[in-house]
């Protein structure tokens, strides 16, 4: 008797002792991340966002905030998303009207966001159409998805603007990690609501390798950076890992953390967006990956 009577005083102090565990643990973040994706298609978004969560997780632990992930769309409901502060789409968008309407009503209540590469993809006709005005048109501004470049290749971008909190610690020039980059039908410049942070420096043209002549841009303006003024938002065009195609082995050729100035972006969008850092925090010395 006395034996089970030590053994529940054992469990039960067992029990209060991971739940304060816990507790700790969670009072001490600052802010909690969310990270929606699918991973099901392309082995280059797949490459990406497997990089992306080690990535993301490493950070949290660094800069003590929460990191979760989930490949399932049908959480995004209101009651689910008011749990974080920053909401990440690595790979696709939501599908459904409900999702749709339940990711607006976040971004419109003051949620911060941060999508890459591929969530901004809308092509008609596709598998990825344009359908979804709210999104494409006005959120980001960018309309449909027209070409990108072949291979992917670094780049060198220029930061457009030094005074938005994502950019105050980047030089006015570095090399991006290699990538698919995108050109999109709408003309960000001409939208008084976006703000474009970064763009592809005239220095990387040629960019791009082929074998298609449309694959390789010589010339031109293109935006790979942007936030909407009217949210707490960031598309980073960055996202796509160079894969041996060619041989079939799917094999991950490149990073899409390799660059430190990069990683510098995401990490002080994450920063302002989750706890309201204005680009005073003390981020400058992250170590390249």
């Amino acid at each position: 008797m006395k034996l089970k009577f030590h053994l529940r005083i054992l469990l039960l102090m067992l029990a209060l002792l991971c739940y304060a565990n816990g507790y700790t643990q969670d009072s001490t973040s600052t802010f909690r991340v969310i990270a929606f994706y699918t991973a099901q298609n392309d082995a280059a978004h797949i490459s990406f966002v497997h990089e992306a969560h080690q990535w993301f997780a490493r950070i949290a632990q660094q800069y003590h905030f929460m990191y979760d992930s989930t490949n399932n769309w049908q959480l995004m409901k209101p009651s689910f998303l008011s749990k974080y502060q920053v909401v990440i789409f690595l790979d696709t968008r939501p599908e459904s009207p409900a999702q749709r309407a339940a990711f607006q009503q976040y971004m419109e209540q003051g949620g911060g966001w941060i999508g890459f590469h591929f969530a901004a993809f809308a092509l008609t006709p596709s598998d990825v159409p344009q359908n979804w005005n709210w999104y494409h048109e006005t959120f980001l501004g960018s309309g449909s998805y027209v070409s990108n470049t072949w291979r992917p290749t670094a780049a060198i971008v220029r930061v457009e603007d030094h005074q938005h909190p994502a950019t105050r610690h980047l030089p006015d020039t570095f090399s991006a990690a290699p990538n698919e980059w995108y050109r999109w039908r709408n003309d960000l410049r001409k939208n008084k609501d976006i703000r474009i942070l970064l763009s592809i420096d005239s220095s990387s043209f040629p960019l791009g390798t082929g074998p298609k002549a449309h694959e390789i841009w010589h010339n031109g303006y293109y935006p790979v950076v942007w936030t909407n003024r009217r949210f707490k938002m960031l598309y980073i065009n960055m996202g796509h890992n160079d894969i041996d195609y060619e041989h079939h082995t799917n094999q991950t050729l490149s990073s899409s953390f390799s660059s430190a100035a990069q990683n510098q972006l995401v990490l002080d969008a994450l920063l302002w967006m989750g706890r309201g850092d204005n680009g005073n925090n003390n981020t400058k010395s992250l170590p390249r990956r």
